[in-house]
């Protein structure tokens, strides 16, 4: 029988995880769900747990925050644990790894480069850390090794970025503007004359622009749109909120009705702000 000790042990840190996960896996005595998983079964968990986390710090929910890492740390001790049984890496290969990058990358922390650098300087150089480390993998092209599997919108992000890097990219935002204006032109002009499939093709068209408007902003778009998920969660709710105080539901309602309701929740909400920029 194994030792339960380290297993019971709350003070006992990352060995005691790295122990629960070796004996979550064990084929013999550990759990059937965690023994049939694998690389690709866990994958859309980590990148769950890495949105609830960016949810948790948008929303300031501290104590969230706490569990929700510990989720996070989860993953990669289960990537890892699967590593070291198909001997393909370990959890202190993976650290060291991370360790060494992050060492490689601050030359003017780890090293002896100057730290009187901007963080915009800093950026640069980091950068050209990282295009170097790009070569070193044979990875040549300016756009080679931004994953494929990235949210469709942050790619878009990092794919107009590295562009940008060598030189491909508007200089003024007007002209990001122009481009958009130009592009929702076509999108009328397909759902006009175009089948579905040529109409989708302008629609990411229109999408990829507004990720470019964005980072000429210095936005970034998927919090910009998470926020805006949030203020439409809360002003519909606060209509259903309204339409049960008369006993209806939306299905009771209609688009008139819950219409007026949106307006009056859009400006009490921004009473509220003015009242709070005014105090």
């Amino acid at each position: 029988m194994p030792d339960d000790a380290l297993i019971h042990d709350r003070d006992a840190g990352l060995e005691r995880l790295l122990e629960i996960m070796r004996r979550l896996r064990d084929p013999e005595t550990g759990c059937p769900w965690d023994i049939e998983q694998d690389f690709g079964s866990i994958a859309p968990y980590t990148i769950e747990e890495a949105y609830e986390v960016a949810d948790a710090i948008e929303r300031e929910s501290w104590s969230e925050l706490e569990g929700e890492l510990g989720d996070l740390l989860l993953q990669t001790v289960y990537h890892a644990q699967m590593g070291e049984e198909e001997n393909l890496f370990s959890f202190q290969s993976v650290v060291r790894n991370i360790s060494d990058k992050m060492v490689a990358r601050h030359p003017h922390v780890f090293g002896d480069e100057s730290r009187e650098k901007s963080a915009e300087q800093q950026t640069r150089d980091w950068e050209s850390i990282k295009a170097a480390e790009r070569k070193d993998k044979e990875q040549a092209g300016a756009l080679d090794g931004v994953a494929p599997n990235l949210p469709a919108l942050l790619r878009a992000v990092k794919l107009q970025k590295r562009a940008a890097r060598v030189g491909f990219d508007w200089p003024e935002t007007e002209q990001v503007l122009d481009k958009l204006v130009e592009e929702t032109r076509e999108l009328v002009e397909a759902r006009e004359t175009l089948d579905a499939d040529h109409v989708e093709e302008e629609f990411g068209d229109l999408l990829f622009v507004m990720a470019n408007l964005a980072r000429h902003f210095k936005i970034d778009p998927e919090a910009a749109l998470r926020r805006t998920n949030a203020k439409f969660t809360r002003r519909f709710q606060a209509i259903e909120e309204r339409l049960a105080q008369s006993g209806k539901r939306p299905q009771d309602s209609d688009l008139a009705e819950m219409d007026r309701l949106w307006d009056e929740v859009k400006a009490e909400e921004k009473a509220r702000k003015s009242n709070k920029a005014g105090t």
